[in-house]
């Protein structure tokens, strides 16, 4: 690896990657004059990326392609949300030899999480659909059958995460030796999250000629050792904002808010958040599972669309509520820190930390899916008595200008200057305004599940407008929830049972002992 930090303008970066030694660092500022078609690019990836509506490179990808294309190593230093995914599958599929009768993958790319898996696996498809590229996607909490039987048939691409693809190369039906390209995606969250023995493993398996790219939001010791083992003089591409900052910019794009809550009245101030004038899709943070799951229910009750996704849900309940929130059936997704790594959705318009994170990492992770691809975005931060302190320790690190939390309640008039929130705006969303379908009208697929909480629904699964049913009734106990069978659902249906015997008779022998 170079040690050379060389800042250039975008105009340079094709100059200087030929010669795949110095770092670019720069923010692309003719990449809005740019399009893919102005790079070495396959016609048909060009025009199915048109058809997407994507026509110009953010400037990571403006960065990246020439490098990339040429066949240079690279190690790319851009948060989620940047376009990163496109900087380095448009590259990827530009490999693939679609006359080859070999039917072993020819790229891979690995990802920390499944929800990003899916999302990379997603943006590849789109992007080679013309040239009917088959891209697989392998992660855990799915059966393993389908998953074997398309490597049997043959696919071009792999897309996964290092627990299943390590599984699958054991069991001998993934065979990666034939990889001419192999991505690393947010290596730092792998590395968070102890995955990096795996990936080593996983390089080890592939080709010593494969042409490697690594991306990760920050450079800790133990990726750039990573990169120094298994790539090739790398070019280290750095994304930056206008103003020439790096990770600041995502903070800086976003109007902050720091309200000293009461735990009494938090819902009391989410419900009239949600409410404010041109409020679009909405993630709201906690920190623990019981809590994601119960301010979904909260909200629910009070008309909103919502959904939660946390580790006690099965892989179909977490998808079927990303595709909700993606698709728009649901407009506010609860989630726990753990759930939420790797989602990258558009269109989110604020964020709102139920709880105050732990540390400045994980508080511009939080309020970073918010405020991308040049949009602006809101964020709210509840900070507890108890985290005062915890709150002026991010706001020194972060050098936010915001010392100390506001004491805020439900009924506060800054509240709703703030926020833009309409005068007069009260705890339960109007039912004339509850036009979402909920999250009961996005399918929960069958997955086959291997784990034991298998088709868990995740929380404010109600059916109708607004996420609620005409009769107010859970959707939780449909007979797509055939695939819940483990110990793990016996503590949920027993809280749900208990709601529902308040006042009524229904349930009445299932409490009998």
């Amino acid at each position: 690896m170079t040690d050379t930090d060389t800042t250039v303008p975008a105009s340079d970066a094709e100059r200087e990657a030929v010669q795949a030694t110095p770092d670019v660092e720069g923010t692309a500022p003719e990449a809005a004059q740019q399009t893919f078609g102005d790079f070495d690019v396959h016609p048909d990836i060009v025009d199915a990326l048109a058809d997407a509506g994507i026509i110009h490179p953010f400037p990571i990808q403006a960065m990246t392609l020439p490098v990339a294309l040429a066949g240079h190593d690279i190690i790319g230093q851009a948060k989620t949300g940047t376009g990163k995914t496109l900087g380095f599958g448009v590259p990827m599929l530009n490999r693939i030899d679609l006359e080859s009768d070999d039917t072993r993958p020819q790229a891979l790319a690995v990802a920390p999480t499944r929800e990003l898996a899916s999302q990379v696996a997603a943006d590849l498809e789109r992007a080679g659909k013309r040239l009917g590229i088959k891209v697989l996607t392998v992660y855990g909490g799915r059966a393993y059958e389908p998953q074997i039987e398309a490597l049997k048939k043959g696919v071009h691409v792999v897309v996964g995460t290092p627990g299943r693809l390590i599984d699958l190369a054991q069991q001998r039906h993934l065979d990666l030796s034939g990889t001419k390209t192999v991505v690393l995606d947010e290596a730092d969250e792998m590395l968070d999250l102890g995955f990096l023995p795996d990936v080593e493993k996983i390089m080890a398996m592939t080709s010593p000629a494969r042409h490697t790219m690594l991306f990760s939001a920050t450079m800790p010791g133990a990726i750039v050792a990573l990169a120094r083992r298994y790539m090739t003089q790398p070019t280290h591409i750095r994304a930056m904002s206008e103003d020439g900052e790096g990770d600041s910019h995502t903070v800086k794009a976003i109007e902050q808010f720091v309200y000293r809550a009461h735990a009494m009245d938090k819902v009391e101030m989410l419900a009239r958040i949600l409410q404010a004038k041109d409020r679009g899709l909405t993630i709201i943070f906690s920190r623990t599972k019981r809590t994601a799951a119960k301010v979904a229910d909260e909200l629910t009750d009070r008309g909103f669309a919502a959904a939660s996704i946390h580790g006690d849900l099965g892989q179909g309940a977490r998808e079927q509520a990303l595709r909700a929130f993606r698709n728009g059936k649901v407009d506010v997704l609860v989630a726990t820190d753990v759930a939420a790594r790797g989602i990258d959705v558009t269109d989110v318009t604020h964020v709102i930390n139920y709880q105050c994170p732990d540390d400045e990492k994980t508080y511009v992770h939080r309020i970073g899916r918010t405020g991308r691809a040049g949009n602006t975005g809101i964020a709210v931060t509840f900070v507890d008595w108890d985290d005062e302190t915890k709150w002026a320790m991010i706001n020194r690190a972060l050098d936010l200008g915001i010392p100390e939390a506001v004491e805020t309640y439900s009924s506060s008039p800054h509240l709703f200057t703030d926020l833009d929130i309409p005068e007069g705006t009260k705890g339960r969303l109007p039912r004339g305004q509850r036009t979402r379908e909920g999250l009961d009208a996005e399918r929960l697929e069958d997955l086959g599940e291997t784990g034991k909480s298998g088709g868990r629904r995740s929380g404010g699964g109600r059916g109708g407008s607004g996420g609620r049913g005409n009769d107010g009734g859970r959707g939780g106990e449909r007979s797509g929830q055939t695939e819940a069978k483990g110990d793990g659902e016996s503590r949920p249906r027993r809280r749900r049972n208990r709601r529902r015997t308040r006042g009524g008779q229904s349930q009445a022998s299932g409490s009998e002992s």
